[in-house]
């Protein structure tokens, strides 16, 4: 069959009016053959091709045989991978350093703007050279003569070619010494750029896959409310036209971010992001940011202020010295084994490959003095039990707790902690957890558990040793309560996806999210969709009448009142009491998933008190209602309400959203509880 055909057959294959047929088969979960792979690599190495290295003019040539790569000298720009018969993967009509760069995104404190710096080195040092291996440095140091214009960092970029390995690994040691002038760092990452002729499909999950647009679909279509967001009203594939195109709706959550990327159907060639440990990123498992998108891109996010703003900015003052660690991570490069004509074991096999990579961690290749081997880090285990005697006499298991270590700080602190590594696991359903493979240092436990209010933090410091096995026995979170429970809304999962998500304006939607229902709140537009359901009045939602999964939305917002004008709203949480301890102390509870340039108002029975009982004064600046993200940094506020400000009967608490004039300044809700005096029956 030629290729012209085969590649109408693949279009019509996973058009649209196919797409349920895909997803019945993600879910089989297609059997694919493991590609001579074990726990710590490919076997029979022998059987491989010797790994070589060339060195040209401007030029040096990675190749094993499987891949070669080809990087600038001395920049350390990957200009070329040749994969699977193709000559470069690599958009070629790019620039060489517009290709696959590392960046990042800084400025001085008092300057106006942001420098993007793709970190072009300016020495290369071959580390290793042998036949089963190869490892690139690419350098550049500091010149503290030129420090205005220059970022005050010393930069090492790492490649590694392995024998039998079709794929490479790359990593970079950050390095700022004592005295170093003062710098503002808000992005890091690694960056991919594939021919757009080549790579139609993007898989992020198995619930999130598609043929995607082109960047000359985005460029023929119409800018929506931010340039990010494209509706797309002339694609070259007509089945996309109408949709919303926007790089923030496959964005993931650190925990879920191990492997996604791009499947050429002719040849059949996956092109994949693997990321073995999130040990490395910043703001914990929950951080959300970026994975691939039209391009077509493929990203490695290491830190970013996305999701959370400016409190994930890593800000450098008086001299503070700094070194890490990013990475490895692995660009995995697969095709279809003999017998195997679906192009979708692609995206199985990555999967498979994905668990090894994780399996493996920490590597044992890796050359830089700054990486830690697994015989130089240690762990530590225990229990977590929750003590809440308003559900329970007694004690209950931590029941899928995340439990982390992280930086010294306060309890929470870990989600805007951004210079350090991080180590997280899950409790079992007992509470047991094990957090392996951690770095040695000294370490604060952390940790939060789905069900409860609030943060965890153990009252001592975890001092990690290489070899050390810590044993820290059963560890009890009381999390914050000041009594019964009088009525609650919402489940304190530190997101907002219990609540109402409406569906989007036919006229702005992404197909995608309208067969994966679960995550339809990445759709764009849903803001408006409030000011259309509320057109004159805003919500109020009674206690024991209301169900807060239809009745209560997403996202708190200003209400769009025409020609783009947005104003404050005020929603209403009623309720009855049909006993009240005047001289007791209630607690209103509202955790939040996010907020925005916001200032959340409670008022208690009178909407019209000029001071409101309680503000948050001006808080967020999270964005995820713009980025179709359902949460960005928890934040928990614990009201005590005199009795005396309660009636008999009928209770209103009045919630303002103050901000106005933006359709993306608002609140996302977790959950909100009011709860009794002590005593209270």
């Amino acid at each position: 069959m030629g290729k012209m055909s085969q590649r109408r057959q693949w279009r019509c294959v996973v058009g649209w009016f196919g797409i349920c047929l895909l997803q019945l088969l993600l879910l089989a979960e297609c059997t694919v053959r493991r590609q001579r792979i074990t726990k710590k690599g490919f076997q029979d190495l022998e059987s491989y091709p010797p790994v070589r290295l060339h060195l040209l003019e401007n030029h040096v040539v990675m190749d094993n045989g499987l891949v070669n790569v080809t990087l600038s000298v001395p920049e350390g720009m990957v200009t070329g991978i040749q994969y699977n018969g193709i000559a470069n993967l690599l958009e070629e009509r790019n620039k060489e350093n517009d290709r696959g760069y590392w960046d990042i995104v800084w400025n001085l404190p008092e300057a106006h703007g942001n420098i993007f710096d793709k970190l072009a080195a300016t020495s290369l040092n071959v580390v290793l050279e042998d036949e089963n291996g190869i490892e690139l440095s690419f350098t550049r140091t500091y010149d503290d003569s030129i420090y205005e214009t220059q970022l005050s960092l010393n930069i090492d970029k790492r490649f590694i070619l392995l024998r039998g390995y079709p794929g490479f690994y790359t990593y970079g040691i950050f390095e700022r010494l004592e005295g170093w002038p003062d710098i503002n760092v808000y992005q890091g990452r690694t960056v991919f750029k594939l021919q757009d002729k080549l790579f139609e499909y993007m898989a992020v999950s198995d619930e999130r896959q598609r043929i995607m647009p082109t960047a000359d679909d985005r460029a023929r279509g119409q800018i929506l409310d931010y340039p990010e967001a494209v509706l797309l009203t002339n694609p070259a594939n007509t089945f996309l036209r109408g949709e919303v195109d926007d790089k923030y709706q496959y964005s993931s959550d650190n925990k879920d971010n191990r492997v996604h990327g791009w499947i050429c159907p002719d040849p059949p060639t996956g092109f994949w992001m693997i990321t073995p440990s999130n040990e490395f990123k910043t703001g914990g498992p929950i951080k959300q940011d970026l994975t691939s998108h039209v391009g077509p891109t493929t990203l490695s996010m290491y830190f970013s202020t996305h999701y959370a703003g400016e409190p994930l900015a890593l800000t450098f003052r008086d001299g503070e010295p700094w070194r890490k660690v990013f990475g490895p991570v692995f660009v995995y490069l697969n095709t279809l084994q003999e017998n195997d004509t679906e192009p979708l074991s692609l995206w199985a096999d990555a999967k498979e490959q994905m668990l090894i990579e994780t399996e493996s961690w920490p590597y044992s290749f890796p050359l830089s003095e700054d990486y830690s081997f697994d015989y130089q880090r240690g762990s530590a285990t225990g229990r977590l039990l929750i003590q809440d005697s308003y559900i329970s006499e007694r004690l209950i298991t931590g029941n899928s707790a995340y439990v982390g270590l992280a930086a010294p700080g306060d309890a929470g602190s870990w989600q805007t902690e951004n210079k350090a590594y991080q180590f997280w696991a899950v409790a079992d359903s007992e509470g047991y957890f094990l957090i392996k493979n951690v770095r040695p240092g000294n370490y604060s436990l952390y940790a939060w558990v789905p069900g409860y209010i609030g943060d965890y933090k153990y009252d001592f410091y975890v001092n990690i040793r290489p070899g050390s096995r810590i044993t820290l026995g059963a560890l009890t979170y009381n999390p914050p309560r000041n009594g019964p429970t009088l009525w609650e809304i919402g489940i304190p999962d530190r997101t907002a996806i219990e609540f109402f998500v409406p569906e989007p304006s036919p006229r702005l939607m992404n197909q995608l999210y309208s067969v994966n229902q679960a995550e339809k709140f990445r759709q764009y537009g849903l803001w408006d969709r409030y000011s259309e359901l509320y057109p004159s009045e805003d919500l109020v939602f009674t206690v024991g009448v209301n169900n807060y999964q239809t009745d209560w939305f997403f996202a708190h917002v200003n209400r769009n009142v025409g020609n783009k004008t947005y104003v404050p709203t005020t929603w209403q949480i009623a309720f009855d009491l049909d006993n009240i301890d005047f001289f007791g102390t209630y607690m209103l509870q509202i955790a939040m998933a996010s907020a925005n340039e916001a200032e959340l108002q409670v008022r208690i029975n009178n909407p019209d008190e000029e001071a409101p009982y309680f503000t948050t004064g001006t808080i967020g600046k999270d964005n995820a209602i713009a980025r179709h993200g359902i949460h960005g940094l928890y934040r928990l506020y614990s009201l005590e309400i005199p009795g005396s400000q309660l009636l008999f009967g009928r209770n209103i608490i009045y919630l303002t959203q103050s901000r106005g004039s933006s359709p993306w300044r608002g609140i996302m809700y977790d959950y909100l509880r009011l709860e009794g005096p002590p005593e209270y029956t």
